[in-house]
């Protein structure tokens, strides 16, 4: 199947700012969001607790953010996504909660201009998995590596896959069951379907080896459930 382009993503979000904008129903297929939320901005907190600035990358409607903001008040954040509409919506939430600067960024992280060496903490929610190839992938960690400070974290909450296909296979059946026990069958097939059209995940063995390749000095597992993990990396 030919995969969905960045702009038939970008539409895609464009049309669903409201249910992105809460965090019980705009996460809803994704196994464990809140417990990956809150450890990962918790996480951040004691890797850099006097950080200053936030990169949030395919930021929807701001809750990373909002929630890391929770940990760290008033830090300047920099909000990266591809749907107009919901950086809007993400500049409007994450204003009210910080006395920092709040700038975004329209646009793919692996196009926009950024400062390199400046930022103590990226997050990455449900982002990464829209990278295609090798190739993609290691370019877009290199470029997340540069963009941090020195003992700035990198941290990814992400749809995954096993490395092993007999548990692959065996980890999406369970994440099958999981979303027909949510919504039926058509739920089910609804979410494998725009998985498979939108979606290249990679494992979070392939990522944590990426990051040791790209030069992070240490990286760190913090959960894993089924087709679903959080993870990152130390500058």
């Amino acid at each position: 199947m030919k995969k969905s382009t960045t702009q038939e993503i970008r539409e895609r979000f464009d049309n669903d700012v409201e249910r992105f904008s809460n965090l019980e129903t705009g996460q809803v297929a994704t196994i464990d969001a809140t417990i990956s939320l809150e450890l990962i901005t918790e996480s951040c907190k004691r890797i850099v607790p006097n950080a200053k600035n936030v990169l949030d990358i395919g930021c929807g409607a701001g809750n990373y953010t909002l929630m890391m903001l929770s940990k760290v008040p008033n830090l300047n954040s920099t909000l990266v996504d591809l749907s107009l509409p919901m950086l809007e919506r993400a500049f409007e939430r994450v204003s009210k909660e910080t006395n920092g600067k709040v700038e975004i960024l329209q646009g793919d992280i692996r196009e926009v201009s950024l400062p390199e060496n400046h930022f103590d903490i990226i997050l990455a929610g449900a982002v990464l998995h829209h990278l295609r190839d090798d190739e993609d992938w290691e370019t877009t960690f290199e470029k997340l590596f540069k963009l941090l400070k020195p003992g700035g974290c990198l941290m990814i909450s992400d749809l995954i896959t096993q490395d092993t296909e007999l548990l692959n296979e065996y980890t999406w059946q369970r994440y099958g069951d999981y979303l027909k026990g949510i919504g039926g069958a058509e739920y089910q097939q609804k979410v494998f379907d725009y998985i498979e059209k939108e979606d290249t995940p990679r494992s979070m063995n392939y990522q944590l080896d990426l990051m040791k390749k790209v030069g992070f000095s240490k990286v760190e597992i913090l959960h894993k459930n089924m087709c679903f993990g959080a993870f990152g990396g130390i500058k």
